[in-house]
Order: structure tokens, then C-alpha cells, then sequence
């Protein structure tokens, strides 16, 4: 969604780059580079690792670059894993690495700042971040995403859709025949912010194991992207959606008349993705100038209005923002918390653990 601006002053050169993972199958990242504005031969560039698909990353870019014209941008858009891989395999190696990443991997995101991969930021906004969105001045928390349930307008014209997982589960009990196989969540296997979500949940709510049994019951459908999901939500091949990202499924909304949202009222975990300057940056300054703009009025705002993802920042107001969300569900929003708490289900005896459970209480029904 690059405005015309960007089209004049951004050149989009797409490669495909083969990389070479430990902890997954070589894969394949998409490079986009952004000359500087002023066409300075000798300009400076900085160098983006980020999960955020490059379209809606674009006008963040050119709202940084309109703010700093000598500075060229090389946009890295890879997944989460890759993110992470990349930057401890050449830190480790000598070598330089981004001088920003930004990832919707919090558990990762964390584990590269607690394991000396991410260097502090002290910036001028720091001390009025959220506490719970500021780990040591290190890794930021920049994103403000509940997850939310989705419903089939058409199929809620005589009853309201589920307010709470109480709610979920009685409706799920009581429409048995006609929702059968028609409700769906991600994979936690494969989506990693499912799998958040789901820890999250077996935290928050005691009683969360009906809430998947039930699920199990009705048949329920697992994908690992939240389109295919809201695609099938949107056209009526199913009728609910449980834990669905919030920010994609408020775009998905605008677009799709009947696509409805609902904000759980026992609670609503809000998720984020985190921005950080690598160790080993080759240009940490010019990392701490990207973040800084990420952090600022101007950029929150951009990140609320452009890429329609709610702001975190405490200066911004209005409707897509942190700030009028908690003004209207107070307490009812949970935000996971940037510590090193979210390295917990990163240990694989753990992780396999709860995935197991998670696969018997579908299956047991």
C-alpha cells in the first residue's frame, strides 16, 4: 500500500535468498531496497530483518526516510524463525548482522535480548514506555493485538455471537449439528502466535481444557495463517473463529462486511511484536533511529491509521490505539508482558508437552 510518494522516491529490487537454517528447512526471505530520497550516492543504509510483510511495513519506511533523506533502507521480510537464526548464526560467526529486528515472535524476540544478542536502546521515549512493553530498555514491545473471536454475521441474525469461552462452549453444545465442522483456530504446532495464544490461555483460564475439548467435539479446523481462517469465516463455510489475531482480523473486516469481531470479556490477551537492535548491528546507531521513529508519535501513528495495527504508545490517541482500548475494556485486556517469562514454552520438553495435550483434548472427543 505504498502511497505515491513512495512510488517515485522507492525502488522495489525482489530477490530471492536462499538461507541456511538450524532450526528449520532452508527457506526463502524477500529483499526489498529503498534508495535514499535524496539520491546521495554515499548514503547510509540500514538493514531490516522483520516478520511484517513488506507492503505494510512500506509506509512506516517512508515516513522514516521522509524524516532522514541520506538514509537507504534494506528490508529483509523472512519468517520469525529465520529472524532469530540469522542473527545468532552470524553474530556468533564475527560477523554483522541487521541493525533492526522486528518480529512477531515474542518468545524468540526475548530470548535474543536475555541471551546477549540485543544491545539497550536508551532512547527518549524509555522511560514512558508501558512497563510491561519494556524489557531493560532492550527489546520493545511496539504492537498492540488482541486475540479475538470472529463470527458469520449472517449466522448471528437471531442470536448474539459468544461473548466469553463460557459462552463459546454453550454455543458450541447447544448448535452441535449445525456448526460441525465449522469453527476453527490456528495450529499451534505451526502457528507460533496460536501457540502464544493457547499458553496464554492455560495461564489465564483455569477451566480452558473444556474450551478445546469442546472445539474437539465440533469438529474444529486448524490452519497455521489467519486469511485462511477469516477467508472461510468471511464467506460463511464457518461460523466462528477462536484466538484469531486481532489486527488481521480488523483489516479482513474493513473489507469484508460480514466478518464480525468480538473482544472476550473474561479476557482478552493482547499480544505484541518486538523491536530490537541486534549486538552485532553494523550500523547500531542507525538501528536506534529506526526504533526511535517506530516509538515516536509520528511513527505510532502511522503504525495505527496506515497499517491499521494498534499503537502501544502512550502519546497516541485515538480508535486503533492501546490507549482507547484499555479507556474501553479496562482490566479485560491481558498484554503479554516483555520478560523473560516468555521464554518459558521455548523448552521443548514443555512445548511438546502442552501440544500433546492440546492434539489429545481434540482427539478425546
Amino acid at each position: 500500500m505504498a502511497s505515491a510518494c513512495g512510488m517515485i522516491f522507492s525502488m522495489r529490487i525482489c530477490l530471492l535468498l536462499c538461507l541456511s537454517l538450524c532450526m528449520a528447512a532452508p527457506a526463502l526471505a524477500q529483499v526489498a531496497v529503498f534508495p535514499a530520497p535524496s539520491g546521495k550516492p554515499d548514503a547510509q543504509t540500514l538493514v531490516v530483518y522483520s516478520s511484517l510483510d513488506e507492503p505494510l511495513a512500506t509506509p512506516m519506511i517512508e515516513g522514516f526516510q521522509k524524516a532522514n533523506p541520506d538514509v537507504a533502507v534494506h528490508y529483509e521480510d523472512m519468517l520469525t524463525g529465520e529472524i532469530y537464526d540469522r542473527i545468532v548464526k552470524e553474530t556468533d560467526a564475527g560477523k554483522k548482522t541487521a541493525d533492526f529486528a522486528f518480529s512477531s515472535a515474542m518468545d524468540l524476540q526475548v530470548k535474543l535480548s536475555n541471551d546477549g544478542y540485543a544491545q539497550r536502546s536508551d532512547l527518549a521515549m524509555s522511560a514512558r514506555w508501558p512497563a510491561w512493553a519494556n524489557w531493560r530498555n532492550t527489546a520493545y514491545a511496539l504492537t498492540f493485538e488482541p486475540a479475538v473471536f470472529v463470527y458469520h454475521k449472517p449466522s448471528f441474525t437471531t442470536e448474539k455471537p459468544p461473548a466469553t469461552r463460557a459462552e463459546f462452549v454453550n454455543y458450541l453444545e447447544h448448535h452441535a449439528k449445525e456448526v460441525y465442522g465449522r469453527i476453527a483456530t490456528y495450529d499451534i504446532e505451526r502457528s507460533g502466535v496460536g501457540f502464544l495464544f493457547m499458553s496464554r490461555d492455560q495461564e489465564q483460564f483455569g477451566d480452558i481444557w473444556s474450551v478445546i475439548k469442546a472445539m474437539g467435539a465440533a469438529g474444529v479446523k486448524v490452519y497455521s495463517t489467519s486469511s485462511a481462517i477469516l477467508e472461510r469465516v468471511s464467506d460463511g463455510r464457518f461460523v466462528l473463529g477462536y484466538n484469531i489475531l486481532g489486527s488481521y482480523a480488523a483489516d479482513w473486516a474493513s473489507r469484508h462486511p460480514d466478518v464480525g469481531i468480538v473482544l472476550p470479556k473474561d479476557y482478552t490477551v493482547v499480544m505484541s511484536r518486538i523491536g530490537l537492535v541486534p549486538e552485532a548491528a553494523a550500523n547500531p546507531e542507525l538501528g536506534r533511529r529506526y526504533l526511535e521513529f517506530f516509538m515516536s508519535k509520528e511513527g505510532q501513528t502511522i503504525m495505527a491509521r496506515q497499517l491499521q495495527i494498534p499503537a502501544v504508545s502512550p502519546e497516541v490517541a485515538g480508535e486503533n490505539t492501546a490507549n482507547t482500548m484499555q479507556a474501553i475494556h479496562g482490566a479485560q485486556l491481558r498484554p503479554v508482558p516483555v520478560s523473560p517469562g516468555l521464554m518459558v514454552y521455548l523448552d521443548q520438553v514443555k512445548r511438546s508437552r502442552l501440544i500433546e495435550r492440546w492434539n489429545e483434548a481434540l482427539r478425546s472427543q
